[in-house]
Order: structure tokens, then C-alpha cells, then sequence
């Protein structure tokens, strides 16, 4: 197979099973070349047709050569609210499915040319609960923080406050409070007993570093209004790191509060994909308690459904599907995820849908080179490892022996193939595991990160590739004068992960302290990547040492699986056999019994 140059380098220490001399070949020069179908947990392949007769669709099952051309899709299509006056009638929407979720007098209260009548009393409540020199100066105040703000200067000293009094009417203080905050959406306000301070938020500040003022405007004002049922959308961002840093913060300052969901948009662009970061506050446990009982014994509703896509990465499909059924992408299950450039065949089960439902949008979404089939009612979502396998059909192009070997070609490969057939393979994990730059790998960082170096993950981070561009000027600089803020000024706005790393060692400084406080910028699943890599490469090399000691032999201390048929995801203690003495002696099992990881 055709590997990047660096492959060989790296992997060339592995020890393999096989010793064949093998060929060079190219796979996934399309996606009609890479066809990969799961099998469920009764080993039945999920792309043949169910005999099920409702629900069932009547089309025959979509060939792999058969989809339309892609094609954009426009919002036409799709309902949302929006205000006509305030700022944020651009950003705050609600779904057709939360206003049919609303009471009549919800409805009444609901976000009206931006901002609702609640929200309008609370801001009036300035007038009628400060007097008017109080008002003056909050004004001042608010306009001075701004100022500064807009100049770049750092508020020096400690952080500047400015007391409304106090308010001795607990009722009139929460209105205040909450008056002052959707006014001034980059204030705070703290109470001290009945006395009402109000404050910078520096939140708000950290948030216009990732998003535009408008938007941490309009999100902070969301956020206080804390209007039931509702949603806040940012700008479409075709980043995904940047998309990342978003949810990140987010999560990371008001997750107690709101959850957020990335949302596929509809104008689709191979090149250039955009998507929506969504916010929606979380439901409240007391909420739960209240429903009735009818409420609570309402059966959820679950359809499954075989979905097949060409060229396309499993959360776009299941963001795109989110939109035209009015769900959420959390409220879709998978037994694993499958690969982009390819045509893939998935089991999926998606809540609060009907097949009916799911049927009328089968015409849309073959725009989007997906299709669904196999749809009917089932009871219960799907779980990650729920599967027995998936099934490859692989094209491989290009084919041409090795360097210096006459033999014919045919005869390779046919040599290859019966070595592969009768002896497997090791599942090592491949280049794509530890990146693919060339100073420094991402198990490097993983080991530093293990060993408490986190001053030393952060450099090997911001290690320079020996390239020419600005990002490397950025790199090389920053590792020569440790300026966090210099390197900022350097560093191209699109890296957004460097950019949060850089921001926060500005902030917290390259002490040990403050690069421990730089990392937990990076989101919890990033952050984890880096260990799982090094995990990797100790898996790699645990494997091919143990080829290289005792070869295609079982020997004593062997972990086999007994039932040859068992997922290995799910392997119970049981099914586990450590190798005896005698057995090993004996030959009792064979380097093709499934062996446990």
C-alpha cells in the first residue's frame, strides 16, 4: 500500500507475522473503491433488505454508483422564529418542534422581535429601581469598561466595581440584577448582602477572543434570560477546530447550565463545509419530578434503520438528518463509526421519530448521497461495540511490484494473499495514530504528559516543522522567547488550538502551574488523544516484541479467547484463557486462535 515517505521509518522496527515480500498498491482513490458494510450482532450484513412488512421501504436498495449528484441545500426549507428589531433576532431561533412543546401562555412569553416581554420589564426596571445620578454613573461605568476594553489596555490592579446601593426588597433585587446584565451583557453583578455590585465579565471578554462581540452579546443576553425551551445559535464556522474551542468554553464555563450541539448547515460545500455551534439549557432535574405520571409512562419512541452514505463523515450525516427530522444528533445511535471517503452501510436507531417520519425525507436527503432502507419500530437506541464486524470490499489501484523484484506481479499478490489467508495479520495501529509530523509525534507528548512534564508537552506542542510558513515562524519564535503574546500577534487566527494555548500561557505564564492551566483550554477529548497515542505505541511495541521473542509459537502466558465467536469488545473474564506450561507443550492452540488484547 502507498504510505506517507515517513512510514517506513517509523514502523520499520515492527515485527510482522508474515514474511512475504508483498507490492505497492493505492486504495481509496475513490469512494466507490472502499465499500465497507457492518455486520449486526446476529452476523447478518445490514445493507440486505429485512422481511419485515410495515414500515419497510419499497425501493430496491441503493447500489453503490447510483446516487445523485451532490448538490446544495438551501434552509428554504426550514422553520425558524426570528425577530425583526433586536440583535438578537439573528441569532436566538426556536424550532418549529419547541413551539409545539410550549403551553398556549408560553407561546405568549416567547421571544418576540428579539427579546420578550419579561426581558423588557427587566431592563425598564433601570429606570424606575435606580435614581437617575445611579443610572448616570452605571452608564459611565459600562462605557469606561468598554473603552478599555476596545484600546486592548489591561485593567490594572484589582478588578474595578461600581456599588448600586443597597436594595433591601429581595424581589427588586433579582430584577435589578437581571436588568443590569441584559443591558450590559459585559458587566456582572454581585450581591453583598443587600448591597448590588456590578463589575467586568471577564467571560464575556474571553468569549470575543473565539467569537465576534456581536455574538458574545447576544449569547450573554441569552444566557441570563434563561428562557425555557429555548436555543441560542452562533455564526456558521467552517473551522472545526475553532468549532471545538467554542464547545470547549462553553462547556467548560456554563455546562451545569447549557449543552451544546454542532449542527451541519444546509448550504453544503465539499470544500468549504460550515457548521452551527447550537446552545440549549439543560433540562432541570425538579422538572422530571413534576411531570405527571401519564407523562412519565409515555413510551419513547424508537426507529431503526440501515443508513448508507458515499463520501461522507458520520457526524455530517447525522447532523444533516438532525435538521430534516427536527431532532438532535445525541438523539441518534451507532454501533461504530465508519470512514469518510468511502461508501458505507450502518445500522441506526434514532429516537423521538417515527418510520413515517423517516420516510418522507427519503427523497432529501439522496441530495446529500445518503439514503435510508430497512426502516421500522424497534425498543430500545443502539450502543458503541453493538456489532460483530463490518465486512470490506477494497479496490486497490496502481499495483506494481516492489524495488528490485522481477517476480511477476500476479504472482505476488497471490503469494500475498494466501501468507494474509493463512497466517493473519497484526492489528498494529498506524501512522495516522501519532501524526504525521516529522520533529515531533503525538505519542512524544502523550509520554511527557504521563510523566508530569506538562512544561514539556506544551514546547513539544509548539515545536517547529522545518517549513517556511507562518505558523512554523510562529512556532520557532514562541520557542525562542517564550512570548505567549508575541506569538499570538504571529500566529495565523485559523489555528485556533494554538491560538487558545497561546492565550492562556499569556495568562497564566510558562510556569508549571500555568502550562497545567494552558492544557485544560484544549477540550477533554483532545487532551486524552495524546495519552491514547503513547497507550498506542506501547501496544505496538508490547505486540512485536513478543513476535520477535517467541514468533508464530503460543506460549505460556498467552492470553487466548475461548469462544471464537465473542465480541472482543465485550469480553467477559470467563472467555479469557491464560496459556499453562502443558499447553504450550501440547500445541493445544494455534497463533490463528483469537488472541485477547
Amino acid at each position: 500500500m502507498e504510505e506517507d515517505p515517513d512510514f517506513q521509518i517509523r514502523f520499520s522496527s515492527l515485527c510482522f507475522i508474515t514474511d512475504h515480500v508483498g507490492f505497492h498498491g493505492t486504495i481509496k482513490s475513490s469512494p466507490n473503491d472502499f465499500v465497507v458494510i457492518e455486520i449486526d450482532e446476529q452476523g447478518q450484513l445490514v445493507n440486505k433488505a429485512i422481511d419485515e412488512p410495515i414500515h419497510k421501504s419499497s425501493k430496491v436498495l441503493p447500489e453503490a454508483n447510483n446516487f445523485a449528484k451532490k448538490t446544495k441545500i438551501g434552509f428554504q426549507n426550514l422553520s425558524f422564529e426570528e425577530g425583526s428589531n433586536e440583535k438578537v433576532s439573528t441569532l436566538v431561533r426556536y424550532s418549529d418542534d419547541d413551539r409545539n412543546h410550549q403551553s398556549d401562555s408560553e407561546k405568549e412569553d416567547t421571544i418576540s422581535d428579539g427579546i420578550s416581554k419579561g426581558e423588557e420589564e427587566k431592563v425598564y426596571a433601570l429606570g424606575s429601581l435606580l435614581n437617575e445620578k445611579t443610572n448616570e454613573l452605571l452608564n459611565q461605568f459600562a462605557c469606561d469598561i468598554k473603552e478599555k476594553w476596545n484600546s486592548n489596555s489591561e485593567l490594572s490592579g484589582p478588578s474595578p466595581e461600581f456599588s448600586l446601593g443597597r436594595i433591601l426588597d429581595k424581589k427588586q433585587r433579582a430584577i435589578l440584577h437581571s436588568a443590569v446584565r441584559q443591558k450590559f451583557p459585559f458587566l456582572i453583578t454581585v450581591g453583598k448582602n443587600t448591597e448590588i455590585v456590578v463589575k467586568p465579565n471577564l467571560e464575556y471578554k474571553e468569549l470575543c477572543h473565539l467569537v465576534s462581540e456581536e455574538e458574545a452579546f447576544d449569547f450573554f443576553k441569552y444566557l441570563d434570560a434563561k428562557k425555557e425551551n429555548s436555543k441560542f445559535t452562533f455564526k456558521p464556522d467552517t473551522s472545526k477546530d475553532h468549532r471545538k474551542a467554542v464547545h470547549h468554553f462553553v462547556n467548560k464555563k456554563f455546562g451545569n447550565l447549557v449543552e451544546t450541539k454542532s449542527f451541519s448547515e444546509a448550504n453544503y460545500n465539499a470544500g468549504n463545509p460550515n457548521a452551527v455551534i447550537t446552545v440549549r439549557f439543560r433540562e432541570k432535574a425538579h422538572k422530571h419530578r413534576k411531570r405527571s405520571l401519564e407523562c412519565q409512562e409515555r413510551k419513547v419512541i424508537y426507529t431503526a434503520f440501515t443508513l448508507q452514505k458515499e463520501n461522507l463523515e458520520m457526524f455530517e450525516a447525522v447532523g444533516f438528518l438532525a435538521v430534516k427530522l427536527g431532532v438532535i444528533p445525541s438523539d441518534f445511535s451507532y454501533a461504530g463509526l465508519k470512514d469518510k471517503k468511502a461508501i458505507t452501510y450502518q445500522a441506526m436507531v434514532v429516537r423521538k421519530v417515527t418510520p413515517e417520519r423517516l420516510k418522507n425525507i427519503e427523497k432529501e436527503i439522496e441530495k446529500k448521497r445518503m439514503s435510508v432502507f430497512n426502516i421500522r419500530s424497534v425498543d430500545d437506541s443502539l450502543r458503541l461495540g453493538q456489532l460483530k464486524g463490518n465486512h470490506f470490499d477494497i479496490v486497490i489501484r496502481n499495483l506494481k511490484n516492489q524495488i528490485n523484484d522481477s517476480v511477476n506481479l500476479r504472482e505476488r499478490i497471490l503469494e500475498a494473499i494466501e501468507s494474509v489467508k493463512n497466517k493473519g495479520f497484526v492489528n498494529y495501529y498506524g501512522p495516522q495514530r501519532f501524526g504525521m509530523g516529522k520533529k515531533v509525534r503525538t505519542d512524544q507528548i502523550g509520554l511527557a504528559l504521563l510523566k508530569n512534564q506538562v512544561v514539556k508537552a506544551v514546547k513539544l506542542f509548539l515545536t517547529p516543522e522545518d517549513l517556511d510558513d507562518p505558523v512554523n515562524r510562529a512556532k520557532k519564535y514562541f520557542l525562542q522567547t517564550e512570548d505567549a503574546k508575541g506569538t499570538l500577534s504571529l500566529m495565523p487566527e485559523f489555528k485556533v488550538r494554538e491560538r487558545a494555548l497561546l492565550e492562556s500561557l499569556h495568562r497564566f505564564g510558562m510556569t508549571e502551574e500555568g502550562c497545567i492551566q494552558a492544557w485544560f483550554s484544549f477540550p477533554h477529548s483532545m487532551r486524552i488523544f495524546y495519552i491514547h497515542a503513547y497507550s498506542s505505541k506501547v501496544w505496538n511495541e508490547a505486540a512485536s516484541y513478543r513476535l520477535a521473542t517467541y514468533g508464530s509459537r503460543v506460549v505460556e502466558g498467552d492470553l487466548v479467547c475461548l469462544d471464537e465467536d465473542g465480541d472482543d469488545e465485550h469480553l467477559s473474564s470467563s472467555k479469557v484463557h491464560l496459556v499453562t506450561e502443558e499447553e504450550e507443550s501440547s500445541n493445544t492452540y494455534a497463533i490463528r486462535q483469537p488472541f485477547a488484547t
